[in-house]
């Protein structure tokens, strides 16, 4: 097949998704109300609450739910065959991905910026708010640790990356200076931030770190760790418009000029699909059900949007209007980026045997020669398109990777903060999430948790469902439109935790894998991998009482009294 059919697949189902299903649950449903005052405006503390233009915070949303999940997803499961990559990217997105993130948006904003550990307790159980909170800080330290480590791996591996990274600070500090305090036009602030970053793209080809900084400095991942989680703290205890949210904003043009140029070069070029539609159930990661469903997550359905759309996007959306173009819209643009990906996994390479040398240096690499050769149909030299592909990585997972730490001092004050005032701390918070961060990325045990990481996250999705759809029982309000994607979310996430424990265990259990660390790692993981689905059916049969309880309330059910 041709991967210009993929791409007018991808703004096909955009456009239904959008323009008629989400216009549908949004005015019909939800039915928001631009006249309802917005936790944004009625909090509004330039810290955490920030009444932002529609405009900047499509990019923050965008930039802040795609991280480098959308490209290694597809690329890695490909394996299977481009075609079952292809279906669940576009029907995942179409029936759960923007109804999810938009409804995360929806349900924080209508109880006051409420965040999931609030909703929780208020729509389900006191002992729902704390498994809750404890799985979601145990998943933001996965992902901290995790993109923490490809930070530091592209900081090392690509020399011309920090100075990139440099100059998107740089220019991210200037666009809220340039918006909030010397209220300059928009799109001058665009243009000018946007040039400057890219400036520092171009000019980490010419000036590397290892010629600033020597050899030793460049290639230790002390220096850029270290580097990493100081940026992750001043974007967790600096008011959001002043660092996360214009750094965000500006990044996000850097990766759609390369998702907009990268799709015209695919049009340019229009190739073929050179490996094969299907290949096997099983591959070596596991089976295709459930386990591609958690490998392709961003791009389709991910958890962490449901922590960004209600703890972030919701307490900053200044009408109620907003929340389907930046919740609901944003989504479909990821879900191109991850057609993006799929595309130059299945056709730059001319044999699956090609495809699989390729994948042993790793998704990234896989990326950038892909970007790099869409670019170069529309001009761009190889050699840049090769280092801008690069940079869209390292901007992908640092910009996560400071939100998450700005999430992570949230939650330990909400999980700890009975336990002592301290905790209340910014700073305590921050400090303590860097610290675990850093650890997990030093001494390489996020490797082990990464293993859990794909459950996790799409078990973190069914769960920010649940809440939803307890919601709409509780608001009287039809819930079929959130009630079956969490069904089939839970059911095939805790199918693929399942999978994962039997399979790490068994291997201690059998001998195949050797060493004290890899024992012990693999039984950790493992017994931490059971943990999170008890934790699941917990949380489950929590939301069924509730769901007894508010229809009994309405009288949908007989009482049990």
């Amino acid at each position: 097949m041709n991967a210009i059919v993929v791409v007018i697949l991808g703004l096909v189902v955009a456009f239904i998704g959008y323009r008629l299903y989400a216009a549908f649950v949004d005015t019909k449903i939800i039915q928001a109300d631009p006249k309802r005052a917005t936790p944004a405006k009625m909090y509004m503390d330039g810290v955490e609450f920030m009444p932002t233009s529609r405009n900047i915070l499509y990019g923050y949303q965008f930039k802040s739910i795609a991280g480098a999940g959308p490209i290694i997803g597809p690329i890695i499961a490909i394996q299977w065959g481009w075609l079952p990559a292809m279906l669940w990217i576009l029907l995942g997105t179409l029936f759960i991905g923007w109804v999810h993130d938009y409804a995360s948006a929806m349900i924080a904003m209508r109880h006051e910026g409420a965040s999931f550990g609030g909703l929780s307790h208020k729509l389900i159980s006191p002992r729902a708010r704390i498994i809750l909170l404890s799985f979601i800080y145990f998943y933001l330290l996965l992902i901290a640790g995790a993109f923490g480590n490809v930070v530091v791996s592209t900081a090392i591996g690509l020399k011309g990356a920090p100075m990139a990274w440099l100059f998107l600070t740089i220019a991210g500090i200037l666009a809220g200076q340039m918006i909030y305090r010397w209220r300059q036009d928009i799109i001058l602030t665009t243009v000018v931030c946007v040039v400057l970053s890219m400036f520092g793209i171009w000019l980490g080809t010419k000036a590397p770190s290892d010629a600033l900084l020597g050899a030793s400095v460049a290639n230790s991942r002390w220096v850029w760790g270290i580097a990493a989680f100081v940026f992750c703290y001043f974007a967790a205890v600096l008011p959001i418009w002043r660092f996360a949210l214009p750094i965000n904003y500006v990044a996000s043009y850097i990766v759609f000029l390369g998702l907009f140029f990268g799709i015209i070069g695919v049009v340019i070029l229009h190739p073929n699909f050179s490996l094969p539609a299907f290949t096997t159930f099983e591959i070596g990661v596991g089976p295709l059900w459930p386990i591609m469903f958690v490998t392709i997550a961003c791009g389709a359905i991910s958890g962490w949007h449901s922590i960004v759309s209600s703890s972030g996007t919701a307490r900053q959306l200044e009408n109620e209007l907003d929340a389907r173009p930046v919740g609901a819209g944003v989504m479909f643009v990821e879900m191109m980026l991850a057609l993006f990906a799929l595309v130059i996994a299945g056709t730059i390479f001319a044999s699956s045997a090609e495809y699989a040398a390729a994948i042993k240096l790793g998704p990234a690499k896989v990326f950038a020669q892909g970007v790099a050769t869409f670019l170069n149909a529309v001009g761009m030299p190889m050699q840049w398109g090769m280092n801008y592909g690069s940079v869209m990585m390292i901007f992908l997972a640092i910009t996560i990777m400071q939100l998450v730490i700005r999430f992570m001092r949230v939650a330990t004050s909400e999980l700890l903060s009975d336990i002592s005032p301290v905790f209340r701390n910014a700073h305590v918070g921050t400090i303590l999430a860097s610290i675990l961060g850093m650890v997990l990325v030093m001494t390489g045990w996020w490797q082990y948790l990464w293993v859990l990481f794909g459950g996790a996250n799409q078990l973190m999705a069914s769960l920010a469902l649940l809440l939803i759809t307890t919601w709409m029982i509780s608001e009287g309000k039809p819930s079929w439109w959130a009630m079956y994607p969490m069904i089939f979310m839970f059911v095939t996430t805790i199918a693929a935790l399942l999978y994962t424990s039997y399979s790490l265990l068994n291997k201690v259990v059998t001998g195949a894998v050797k060493g004290t660390e890899a024992i012990v790692g693999n039984t950790l993981m493992g017994l931490v991998g059971l943990f999170l689905v008890i934790a699941a059916f917990v949380l489950a049969w929590e939301g069924l009482k509730a769901f007894r309880r508010y229809r009994e309330a309405r009288g949908a059910v007989p009482s049990r009294a």
